[in-house]
């Protein structure tokens, strides 16, 4: 299969890059190197004469055609996303346009060039957007998001993805493009970006500084594996039916105060310190809107699709603390890029 992927630099999205050219695809992978994005994520593969980069946004209309129109994909990952909530607080109109509009136009592009397929492509075809259970707002103690759960967002990052679903599901309905959804939990793994909490932890951990924590920690969520996850994409595409949406989760519940503790409880064993780590943790004024619980019941990907997590998440945060400590290089530069870019932004240069 030809596969174009949006945002192939980044975490979910570099996952999916490497674990389709290992399965035999074809992969373009079209990404505008923001903050976030990093091509080092793809130096295993990058060499891969199955696989192309373009340099190019998504909000970029005729960049995207002419990708489109070289490649000539027979689906598309559509991962390219701003995904972290602090900065839609921040910067709220970045993630609209990128999340918003930028989900438009790559439906827009790619519902012109499925029309004038021959039939049988265009019945193969498949236009798979990636996005979260954050849409679904926040749960109580009890219960947990399924497919037909409201949408209620809470933050300008889950109000621009619930938009972009949106966006999604009317291609569907008034174009008939074979559209599929994933709204997944809480990913983690390796590559994800330092400004996420799990590698926050680890690298201001073992950097002797404050571990940050929301409010008393209390907040909970649903933690899924990268690998988990972009498995269960790549079973949507090949037997996912077109115009579904599907909630993809890990089946763990963990609350924020008891996941920094189990990651303290394995650097002490893994990179032992003077004093334990977890004495580093600081609780911090809490985040505006902070959504109080997510948790995904995934039963319809598990009975109408078959697909099942395999990562046991006591070894996958272990397997997940290995390999950032092992790869501190990775980490340091990925800071380096994102503090050079946005100090470039404070002089009014895009990087």
């Amino acid at each position: 299969m030809r596969i174009l992927v949006t945002g192939g630099c980044g975490f979910i999205g570099s996952e999916i890059v490497r674990r389709g050219l290992d399965a035999g695809h074809d992969v373009a992978n079209i990404d505008a190197l923001t903050y976030s994005a990093n091509p080092s994520n793809l130096e295993r593969v990058e060499h891969s004469e199955h696989y192309r980069f373009s340099h190019t946004n998504i909000c970029d209309a005729q960049g995207v055609r002419a990708l489109i129109a070289d490649f000539k994909p027979e689906a598309v990952i559509h991962a390219a996303a701003e995904s972290h909530v602090d900065r839609s607080i921040d910067g709220p109109l970045e993630f609209v346009t990128t999340n918003v509009t930028g989900t438009a136009v790559m439906l827009s592009e790619v519902e012109a060039y499925w029309r004038q397929l021959p039939d049988a492509d265009r019945e193969r075809f498949r236009f798979l957007h990636i996005s979260t259970d954050e849409v679904f707002g926040a749960l109580g103690p009890e219960g947990a998001f399924t497919e037909d759960t409201p949408y209620a967002p809470n933050s300008p990052y889950s109000a621009s993805k619930a938009s972009s679903d949106m966006l999604v599901r009317s291609w569907f309905k008034t174009y008939g493009l074979p559209t599929l959804i994933s709204n997944c939990s809480n990913n983690y793994g390796p590559y994800q970006f330092p400004e996420k909490l799990i590698p926050v932890v680890i690298l201001n951990a073992i950097r002797g500084h404050n571990i940050p924590v929301y409010g008393r920690g209390e907040n909970v969520r649903d933690w899924l594996h990268v690998s988990d996850h972009v498995g269960a994409i790549f079973t949507m595409l090949s037997t996912g039916r077109p115009g579904e949406t599907y909630a993809v989760g890990g089946g763990t519940e963990v609350s924020n105060i008891d996941l920094v503790r189990q990651i303290c409880t394995l650097l002490d064993e893994l990179k032992p310190a003077k004093t334990p780590y977890s004495e580093q943790i600081e609780f911090v004024t809490d985040r505006p809107g902070h959504d109080f619980r997510y948790a995904i019941d995934a039963s319809k990907i598990e009975a109408e699709l078959g697909w099942t997590p395999a990562h046991d998440f006591r070894s996958g945060l272990r397997d997940t603390v290995v390999w950032y400590l092992e790869n501190l290089e990775w980490c340091q530069a990925a800071v380096d890029k994102v503090g050079q870019a946005e100090k470039l932004a404070r002089l009014g240069v895009r990087a």
